[in-house]
């Protein structure tokens, strides 16, 4: 049996040379809300990986996605995130304007200088580190 995997996105303003990142601020579970994220979700039983993300970041934001680089975890692999589930991220930029639809109540371009300062969810802080490494590096 495979692990559980969430797909997720770290949306930049420019793939490039990425300058902004979005932040996306929890609305539910209760335990959760009030915190930020990397927008993605659980990849259903068959379904490829980028059909997941695709559709999680249409469902979540109302948007389209061009997917960029996997950004992986420090070992190579996939970043471990709660409950035992795994999660693949990859930088992407938007089409449209995204909105909180679902999950979220709150969204917002950071720029590097900005990204300390919302609480992101503890499993997303080392991600978070590594994706500002990538933004500067641009």
């Amino acid at each position: 049996m495979s692990k559980p995997l969430v797909v997720a996105a770290a949306i930049v303003d420019d793939l490039d040379a990425p300058s902004r990142l979005l932040g996306a601020r929890r609305s539910a579970p209760k335990s959760l809300a009030g915190r930020w994220e990397f927008p993605g979700g659980k990849v259903e039983p068959g379904e490829p990986e980028l059909d997941a993300l695709h559709r999680e970041l249409a469902e979540e934001l109302g948007v389209t996605a061009t997917v960029g680089a996997l950004v992986p975890a420090p070992d190579g692999g996939d970043w471990p995130i709660t409950k035992g589930y795994w999660m693949r991220l990859w930088f992407a930029s938007i089409e449209g304007d995204p909105e909180p639809l679902a999950d979220h109540d709150e969204l917002r371009w950071l720029t590097v200088d900005e990204l300390g300062s919302v609480p992101w969810l503890d499993a997303d802080l080392p991600i978070v580190d590594v994706v500002r490494a990538a933004m500067t590096r641009t």
